[in-house]
């Protein structure tokens, strides 16, 4: 779904945007993902997302350092 750059979405049409990029986001897609595949910024996608209530995931992958397994064996 492309939507023409520089045109403001508002009404039902936004209502029915933000729905579907909360849906794909839930889904397991990111922000910027979503945001190239739409043709509109990170920012966007980012407000629509907060616009849906969706709680939004942390950046990155795993920044707690792991503890080394206990040596010996048990």
């Amino acid at each position: 779904m492309q939507i023409r750059p520089r045109v403001r979405i508002v009404g039902a049409e936004r209502h029915q945007l933000t729905q579907l990029v909360a849906g794909r986001y839930q889904a397991g897609e990111s922000i910027r993902v979503l945001a190239e595949s739409i043709g509109r910024s990170y920012g966007f996608i980012h407000k629509l997302l907060e616009e849906a209530g969706v709680d939004l995931r942390h950046r990155g992958g795993d920044h707690c350092p792991r503890k080394p397994a206990p040596a010996g064996g048990a």
